[in-house]
This record gives C-alpha cells, sequence and structure tokens, in this order.
C-alpha cells in the first residue's frame, strides 16, 4: 500500500498488512479489508464495507454501504465478452449486499449501455454470477451456483434457485420466484413461479406474496388474471391488453404494463 493510496482511504478504515491497496482506491470510515485482498485504483468502497480474507475488487467499481464480500469473490472484473476491446465501463452495487465465497460480477460493455448495476440487501450465495450489463433489483437473492447472462433485467425481491441459469436479455419480473435446476430463457412475469428443467411458467409466487403482506384481494386479483393469461381467447399479448381495462388491482397493471413493454425474448406463459 502506497502513499498515494493511503490518500484515498480514510482514517477510520482497517487495512490487513497483507493486503494490496492500489493508488488511487476510495475506502469509506469504517471499511474493512482482510488479508490478502486486493483493491483496484477506480475502486470506491462505502462505509463500513468488509472485504473479507483474499477478496479482489477490481475494475471501474463502486460498492454501497455495510456490503459485505465474502473470500474469493472476485469483484469488477472485465465482461465475458469477446466484442469487450478495454472500453472503460463499470460495476455499481448498492447498500447492505452479501456476496458470499466465489460470487463473480463484471463491469458492462458499451453495446449494454456501460454499467452493471446491482441493487440494495441482495444475497449472492457461493458461486452465483451477475453477467456484464445486468440490472438487478433490490432484495434480489441468488442462490448457489445460479447465472445471469448479460443485459439481463432482474425486478426486486427475485428469488432465482441454485444451479438455475437465466439467458441473455431475458426481464424476470419484481416478486418472481425461479426454481432450482432450471433454465430461463423467456422473459418471467412479476409474481411468477418458473420451475422446471426448461423453465415453465407454473403460477404465482404465492408464497412470496403473502409473506409480502398483499391483501386477499389482490391475490384474488392476481389468481384470475394469470387464468386469464392461460386460458383467454387471443394472443398472450392480446390477452393481456384485455386485463389492462378488467383490474383495479396494482398488481395486476405492474404484470400487463410488463408484458406491454417490448421484449428482446418473447414470454414463458402459461402452460
Amino acid at each position: 500500500m502506497s502513499g498515494g493510496a493511503a490518500e484515498g482511504i480514510h482514517p477510520g478504515a482497517t487495512i490487513h498488512a497483507s493486503a494490496i491497496i492500489e493508488p488511487g482506491a476510495r475506502i469509506g470510515a469504517g471499511a474493512s479489508i482482510g488479508p490478502f485482498s486486493v483493491i483496484g485504483a477506480d475502486v470506491t468502497l462505502g462505509e463500513r464495507v468488509v472485504v473479507k480474507s483474499h477478496g479482489v475488487i477490481t475494475g471501474l467499481t463502486r460498492i454501497g454501504a455495510d456490503t459485505v464480500i465474502f473470500p474469493f469473490a472476485i469483484i469488477g472484473e472485465i465482461p465475458q465478452d469477446l466484442k469487450f476491446a478495454g472500453e472503460a465501463t463499470r460495476l455499481e452495487i448498492g447498500a447492505r449486499c452479501r456476496i458470499r465465497e466465489h460470487v463473480t460480477m463484471n463491469t458492462g460493455t458499451d453495446g449494454g449501455g456501460g454499467v452493471t448495476r446491482v441493487g440494495d440487501d441482495c444475497l449472492f450465495m457461493a458461486g452465483s454470477h451477475v453477467a456484464h450489463d445486468a440490472q438487478v433489483g433490490n432484495r434480489v437473492i441468488m442462490v448457489n451456483n445460479s447465472a445471469l447472462a448479460g443485459h439481463c433485467v432482474v425486478g426486486d425481491d427475485v428469488i432465482i434457485g441454485g444451479l438455475s441459469g437465466v439467458h441473455q436479455w431475458v426481464r424476470i419480473g419484481e416478486g418472481a420466484i425461479i426454481g432450482a435446476v432450471t433454465m430461463v430463457t423467456h422473459d418471467v412475469i412479476p409474481h411468477a413461479l418458473v420451475q422446471g428443467p426448461r423453465g415453465e411458467l407454473d403460477g404465482l409466487n404465492l408464497v412470496g406474496l403473502k409473506r409480502k403482506g398483499v391483501s386477499r384481494a389482490d391475490i384474488t386479483a392476481l389468481r384470475a388474471a394469470f387464468q386469464m393469461l392461460k386460458q383467454g381467447e387471443g394472443a398472450f399479448v392480446d390477452r393481456a391488453r384485455r386485463l389492462q381495462h378488467d383490474t383495479d388491482s396494482d398488481y395486476v397493471r405492474k404484470i400487463v404494463d410488463f408484458i406491454l413493454v417490448d421484449s428482446d425474448r418473447g414470454f414463458l406463459t402459461p402452460s
């Protein structure tokens, strides 16, 4: 750790003697950097961020307050994209996230907007991966060895099960749950339950809705909306348009709005 690096380190931060802090890194008050960790020159760590032993934080990466990064996570490395040519892109991670062992998160690409974003209060279990240009909401949980491909958009309160993969450009609506060992190749409507080796839209995430305290009236409206999407006349998008005029539920409107936005991948539809 050189004197140049020390200029960006708050005096209240704790740095292990074996850690490598490159000149230019900025480390906030109360942060803790463990043994044999590496913090790159363009990294900014917020207040009370903890990097445990052997963590690598590199690239143009900003991490919010109270986030904890566990051993052998590699955060902010370049994208796994052959089109990437070394352009300056970044990774932004919110506050109070838990990033467990061997997690990898990459910076963005010019072709995808230049930034990978992760919200607040997320949990990334061991071995999970967030690829370039992904946009991840708040309170998202990625279970062990699950992976998001490039350009994915994940809403708030989503759970992605262990060993599951999400295809590039896929959107997952808020409150959805993806079962374990599932490949998701099309957009997932909000509050959906997806499971099976080739992900199938199998119902609503009723457990998640009840835990969130959603009213009985809204859950009833969501059940009715799902049945209309499943069995109504016309194409999936046409069914959603009819719902637009037949509901007073904000939860159903969110599903309708999600479907009526242009989709790069199409939608998982009820079997």
